[in-house]
């Protein structure tokens, strides 16, 4: 397999000649909008940071996760695992609650997941019927010193909950409220979002196919297991997204481990020198959607919190990755794709000893250029496709008995 590494490794190096978007959006001053970003559209939507407390996930009746706004200040506490204390729940002992944060790898662990129940709040009901009854009580302290304590009644589809505010003045609890939030409120979102203190369900994010990005604040484990709140970027769910070291923008993109925790991209693609922010030349990351498309992402410009604005670029590297692996003696890749000067340049590799060749056809089916390639070896090769008009177009390559297509552009 040591020649398909090299292919891989030529591919990473022509990644630059691919196209750029450049991408500039502004979290606010002093980071006051949560800013979704969809890769494939070029489109961003922004919420207000502040305006949700609770995340309820919503995707089906049996999982379940309740994540916390940290990026609004709001610390969380187990204050009891004993439901029949709630009357009894008093703030001014928070010093003896354990703090829980939501996970910054995994939007299905908020929290409240975390909390010391089987299921973080509460328990599995043994008897059938799927729901989950509450155990646990929380304190919620807000960033202006306020606080609140949540109970989770259950969980079957809905989450039916309890909360009351603390009256500082004489030591009490008061506006105890219960509500409801069901899957079905937003039925496109991935979380249903509640904001506590106007006691109703807001809109927070996009529907669940119209984002992959978010930049917003979160806290995580910055070392040696100290929390704090960071401005980043988590991932959809559904996206994996890889690292890597590019020297002079190019590197070596053969061996890319994509991940599926959230914070792959997060927080450190940038840095504090005393007065602004410094970005890392050399990193860049590859998020790949679920059907195989690959886009690269580097940041050029954080201006902080002054204003929020930051600025990064795309690119659609799909084709400058992919390479047709037939088994371990013959594979094929293109490059670049799009071509902006109609050359293109084959790398491939095959044990056939004759009928390899490369064939273009426009989108009407027509044969519009064909040439022999050489056989039964590794190869590198530049064709000029000139007399082509610009357009879409099928490549067709072909080496013994194997074959390959591949969508072609040229600009």
């Amino acid at each position: 397999m040591k020649k398909i590494s090299i292919l891989f490794i030529l591919c990473g190096i022509f990644i630059a000649n691919a196209q750029e978007t450049t991408v500039n959006l502004s979290l606010q001053s002093n980071y006051s909008d949560e800013v979704y970003y969809k890769i494939s559209t070029d489109q961003s939507e922004a919420y207000t940071a502040t305006n949700w407390d609770l995340a309820f996930l919503r995707i089906d009746n049996i999982n379940k996760a309740i994540r916390v706004n940290e990026g609004k200040g709001i610390e969380v506490y187990e204050a009891s695992n004993t439901a029949s204390d709630w009357a009894s729940i008093d703030v001014n002992n928070i010093a003896n609650f354990t703090q829980l944060h939501n996970s910054d790898t995994d939007w299905g662990i908020g929290a409240l997941d975390n909390g010391s129940a089987t299921w973080g709040w509460g328990e599995y009901n043994i008897n059938g019927n799927h729901k989950v009854t509450g155990t646990i009580i929380f304190v919620l302290k807000y960033a202006d010193g306020s606080f609140k304590k949540l109970f989770i009644e259950e969980y079957f589809g809905a989450y039916t909950f309890k909360y009351a505010s603390w009256n500082e003045t004489n030591s009490s609890w008061e506006n105890e409220t219960t509500t409801t939030v069901s899957n079905s409120s937003n039925p496109n979102q991935i979380f249903n979002y509640y904001n506590l203190e106007t006691d109703s369900e807001v809109i927070a994010s996009p529907a669940t196919e119209d984002w992959d990005l978010v930049f917003k604040k979160y806290s995580t484990d910055v070392g040696g297991g100290m929390m704090y709140t960071v401005t980043g970027v988590l991932h959809h769910p559904n996206l994996t997204v890889a690292e890597n070291i590019e020297p002079n923008g190019n590197g070596d993109t053969s061996n890319l481990s994509y991940s599926t925790d959230i914070n792959t991209i997060g927080y450190d693609w940038k840095s504090f020198n005393g007065s602004a922010y410094d970005l890392d030349p050399e990193l860049f990351y590859y998020v790949k959607y679920a059907d195989g498309t690959i886009y690269r992402l580097h940041f050029t410009d954080f201006e902080g919190g002054s204003t929020g604005n930051l600025s990064f670029t795309t690119e659609d590297v799909t084709n400058a990755l992919s390479t047709t692996v037939f088994d371990a003696e013959n594979s094929f890749s293109i490059y670049p794709n799009p071509s902006t000067d109609k050359k293109i340049t084959l790398l491939y590799e095959n044990n056939s000893a004759e009928n390899t060749q490369v064939a273009i056809y426009d989108m009407s089916g027509k044969k519009v250029f064909q040439q022999k390639l050489a056989p039964n070896g590794f190869y590198n090769k530049e064709i000029n496709l000139a007399s082509l008009e610009s357009g879409a177009y099928i490549l067709k390559y072909a080496t013994g008995n194997f074959t390959t297509t591949k969508k072609l552009i040229l600009n």
